[in-house]
């Protein structure tokens, strides 16, 4: 009687889980859109054939199947699954699972899989009770986050773990689940007169963005709002057309980890667009970032800093731009720092491009840090210093003279204020200025004084 009793509340507890939860893939055949990891011959069906699993990190966006993979690992393996949550189990808990493994194996039971949801927030102190115990074979460890692991968690997790990536679930292989969830008869809407169209089926599987989660929560939300609305199933079918599904389907915040892939590939992404001269990607990725909750002064310091890096004096307001757009983003905030970043972005985006300075500065900063250093000439060191000076006849400078008898020539006293000088005491060019935007005046400015210093050394030595 009593295992009629707990048969009948584990039917009712099941019905009143979510449609996603009851619609769980009970077998590697339902999951979705993951060929590239369960297809036949793939290396994580290999390994499952094999029974030859080892510690997992399983990383992807929301909805793609993670804890089904685990779960499903452990029923394929025929071991025992723990589940637990990285970012609220203690290490008190963890001792527990590892010591409750041990002894299940001692007695002759099945080995043991720790699931931990949320690994990235797995703390130091955790890691080092567990790592022993999944070095010696004693807990099989598969952790599941949305960041990339590379740089989320911590570098002793990874070396010891096989890493897959999951993707977005396929359109297609929404529309499918979906289905499947309609006509189940023990799990989902089988039992009852659903008639969701494509158009409905499509809105669903494109605005998910690949969370089959997501699809199927919406499908839930249109069903149990048409029965609210007196379309029983039953008697009355439940029809679901587009607006209905639109209806259904929440706004998705924005996929986005702040310290993994999507930080760095969205603000590669903006200045890439910003460099290539494309203000509609540079504002696209903009406005991802800023509604994905990116902090508005990260954006304003990358943009100074390409202001110098890729426009440098091509467009030189540029740079007093970006640190006006900065100073106005620190002021004012959000939401209004968005309308300063538009500006700030689209600017530069079409401001002429020149990286000439920085590969000026980066070639002479590896010459010195290369040790290719050279001594101040006597001539140009400070004549307080130096024990070989003279005061100019004219009282406007210090003319100096070295050992070779070169003497620091005041430019003033020229008629084109451009000398026959060496600088620098050895040839070398680091700035070539480019022909475009402002830079332009510059390279012609170069030029003709390169020629006077020619023309003045050539008298000199005459």
């Amino acid at each position: 009687m009593a295992d009629l009793f707990a048969a009948r509340r584990e039917t009712i507890l099941k019905r009143a889980e979510p449609l996603a939860a009851r619609m769980r893939p009970a077998s590697l055949e339902e999951v979705s859109g993951q060929e590239h990891l369960l297809g036949e011959g793939k290396l994580l069906r290999r390994m499952l054939a094999a029974d030859a699993i080892t510690s997992l990190l399983l990383h992807g966006p929301p909805g793609t199947g993670k804890t089904t993979i685990a779960e499903l690992i452990a029923s394929y393996t025929k071991r025992d699954f723990v589940r637990e949550n990285a970012a609220s189990v203690g290490v008190k808990r963890i001792r527990e699972v590892c010591e409750q493994a041990a002894h299940r194996l001692e007695s002759g039971g099945p080995r043991t899989i720790l699931f931990l949801d949320e690994i990235h927030r797995f703390t130091r102190s955790q890691q080092d009770v567990l790592l022993g115990d999944v070095e010696r074979g004693l807990v099989t460890l598969i952790g599941a986050t949305t960041e990339n692991p590379l740089f989320a968690c911590n570098a002793a997790l990874v070396s010891r773990s096989t890493l897959f990536r999951l993707e977005p679930v396929p359109v297609e292989s929404v529309v499918e689940a979906l289905r499947r969830a309609i006509s189940d008869t023990e799990r989902g809407y089988g039992v009852m007169r659903v008639d969701a169209d494509v158009g409905a089926l499509m809105v669903w599987a494109t605005k998910c963005d690949g969370d089959v989660r997501r699809a199927l929560t919406a499908l839930e939300v249109a069903v149990l709002s048409q029965q609210a609305a007196g379309q029983d199933g039953t008697e009355v079918p439940i029809r679901i057309d587009r607006e209905v599904a639109e209806d259904s389907i929440q706004q998705k915040a924005v996929a986005y980890d702040h310290t993994g892939d999507g930080h760095y590939d969205a603000a590669s992404a903006l200045i890439k667009s910003v460099r290539g001269n494309d203000p509609d990607a540079a504002v696209y990725w903009t406005a991802l970032m800023l509604e994905a909750g990116e902090d508005p002064r990260f954006i304003a310091r990358r943009m100074a800093i390409l202001a110098s890096e890729d426009i440098g004096n091509a467009d030189p307001r540029a740079i007093v731009i970006a640190q006006s757009a900065w100073d106005l983003v620190e002021r004012i905030g959000m939401p209004e720092a968005r309308i300063t970043l538009g500006q700030l972005v689209t600017y530069l985006a079409l401001a002429p491009k020149s990286n000439a300075a920085y590969t000026a500065i980066d070639s002479a900063m590896k010459d010195v840090s290369e040790g290719r250093t050279v001594p101040v000439p006597l001539h140009l060191r400070d004549p307080n210093s130096s024990p070989v000076s003279t005061e100019d006849a004219e009282g406007r400078g210090v003319r100096m003279r070295d050992r070779d008898g070169e003497r620091y020539e005041y430019s003033h006293n020229t008629r084109d204020g451009v000398t026959g000088q060496d600088y620098l005491g050895v040839e070398k060019s680091y700035y070539e200025p480019t022909t475009s935007g402002a830079e332009r005046v510059l390279a012609e400015r170069l030029a003709e004084v390169r020629k006077l210093r020619e023309r003045a050394r050539s008298s000199r030595n005459g």
